[in-house]
């Protein structure tokens, strides 16, 4: 009979969705897969934090299921079950347990896709993908939005979504508070005041993870501490911090989303990201609990900063999944600049004299986060001024951040942050020299260099960067109307200044270890 026979369903590590409606099914019959494998944690080199951050987080939605009845199997990184490759355990497991039907739900990533669909063909059992039930849009929706347009902006994307969906709108069709986006005012540096509330931390003890994650001797980088793992690793930790976020972060998130301090990791920033981009929670009900909170307290809290929370995630989230599945797999080989030197030694270490990358990294490397405008217009623009080649800096990106998965890193990374997609996704490479830097930062002060010369022993080496890069790849901007008043201004300089920039820029990026 149909009803016995015996599905075997798998669970990625980033499929973490307590209110999928596998589980809301009459359960007869049904194993639920999770596991840790050698194959993830080996892709790249990995943060500590994020591998722990993934096996503590599947594990407690492991454990979810069991107390709920549900059948479950665990494959441990130790289990000497494990054959740490998701084709060989899967195949095993059919086996062993005399499945008649396998399932899995949609990965995220190009790889785990094509692996699970190469992997299906070759069955002898019927095999049926799923929805995860996570995103408001499917893999397709971009691609057919944007199909017979000339070029792709996010802008109107966002729009469409806020119509479709119904969010932040009078009329069905208006936007609330009279505009669709309030960018301009999301742009405030950071002075001391007001203050910023402590993040929501947990201080769990995550030794008997870390030990078995040495036990099985996976490399990894960045720090961690056994006592106090501060990330949210189950639905209730997540919905915490979404709580957290609203009731004390919210009024002053819009204002200072892209400023950036010495002594503050977090600012105002609701460090959902990871509960986020592993479906402990859904986009939906972030927004939700977000624009109900706002409507309960309007009196203290502008719609600028709710709008600033809302287009990040219904906006630039959605837009850059898209993005990932109308491009993939190409976009994984873009470099349309042609960069092609490595990425420092300081990016692992933190071990520079330039201040605002000195305190971004070791930030990453202490709390396996940072926020936006850090990955963009500190360690983003100078991987990006010093002429890096992608792949280096996707790796990094990819490896380090807790939140990073392929579909939404690579977009940001390649597209955003290295224009190395020419265009797709930003309209202009984002650069910078340290005068963006000083007027969103504290980052200056106290810095050996100094932020105003733009050449000498001890100028910002962003200036030379910035004005050699320009100069270096103009042939690529010449038609870009965003770089027209940059390319002017590089026009007005002397032979005798360029010459001194050029040195300064040689200087920089063939002893990156001296800066």
């Amino acid at each position: 009979m149909a009803g016995q026979v015996k599905t075997l369903r798998l669970i990625l590590g980033d499929q973490l969705n307590y209110q999928h409606s596998w589980f809301k099914q009459e359960q007869k019959n049904l194993l639920y897969v999770f596991m840790e494998m050698r194959q993830e944690t080996d892709y790249v080199l990995h943060h500590i934090q994020k591998i722990v951050g993934f096996f503590r987080s599947m594990r407690n939605f492991a454990e979810y299921l069991r107390k709920r009845e549900h059948e479950v199997i665990y494959l441990k990184i130790n289990d000497l079950r494990n054959q740490q490759i998701l084709s060989k355990n899967l195949s095993w497991l059919i086996s062993e347990y005399k499945i008649e039907k396998f399932e899995y739900q949609l990965p995220d990533e190009f790889r785990l896709d094509k692996q699970l669909k190469d992997f299906c063909k070759g069955l002898s059992i019927v095999s049926e993908a799923y929805d995860t039930e996570h995103f408001f849009t499917s893999r397709e929706d971009l691609a057919k939005f944007y199909e017979g347009k000339k070029q792709m902006t996010m802008e109107y994307f966002y729009r469409e979504m806020r119509k479709k969906h119904e969010i932040l709108l009078v009329n069905e069709k208006d936007p609330e508070g009279g505009k669709w986006n309030f960018d301009k005012t999301n742009r405030k540096k950071w002075m001391g005041k007001p203050e910023i509330p402590h993040e929501r931390g947990f201080r769990k003890d995550i030794s008997e993870t870390l030990q078995e994650i040495r036990k099985a001797e996976i490399k990894s980088f960045g720090n961690i501490d056994a006592g106090k793992y501060n990330w949210p690793t189950s639905r209730e930790d997540s919905l915490s911090v979404l709580n957290y976020f609203c009731k004390n972060l919210l009024v002053h998130f819009g204002d200072f989303q892209d400023a950036m301090h010495i002594s503050e990791a977090y600012l105002f920033h609701s460090r959902l990201s990871f509960a986020l981009n592993t479906k402990m929670l859904s986009p939906k009900e972030v927004i939700d609990s977000v624009i109900g909170h706002w409507r309960e307290n309007q009196d203290q809290i502008d719609i600028s900063q709710v709008e600033g929370f809302v287009r990040q995630i219904l906006g630039w989230r959605e837009y850059m999944r898209g993005i990932y599945w109308k491009e993939m797999p190409g976009y994984k080989q873009a470099n349309k600049l042609s960069n092609q030197n490595k990425l420092p030694e300081f990016y692992w270490n933190a071990n520079t004299k330039m201040n605002c990358l000195k305190h971004s990294i070791k930030q990453s490397l202490d709390n396996a986060y940072a926020h936006h405008i850090q990955r963009l217009m500190i360690t983003g623009n100078y991987a990006l001024l010093t002429q890096t080649h992608p792949d280096e800096v996707d790796a990094w990106y990819l490896g380090i951040y807790i939140d990073a998965i392929e579909w939404v890193e690579i977009t940001n990374t390649r597209g955003m942050s290295q224009f190395a997609d020419g265009g797709l996704v930003a309209t202009k490479p984002y650069v910078s020299s340290g005068a963006y830097i000083n007027k969103m930062s504290n980052y200056c002060k106290g810095c050996v260099y100094d932020v105003k010369k733009k050449t000498g022993e001890n100028s910002c080496p962003f200036n030379s960067l910035y004005w050699n890069f320009l100069n270096t790849k103009r042939e690529y901007f010449q038609n870009n109307r965003r770089m027209a008043m940059m390319l002017k201004m590089l026009d007005k300089k002397s032979n005798q200044e360029l010459s001194k920039i050029k040195e300064r820029d040689h200087s920089i990026i063939s002893n990156p270890q001296n800066f």
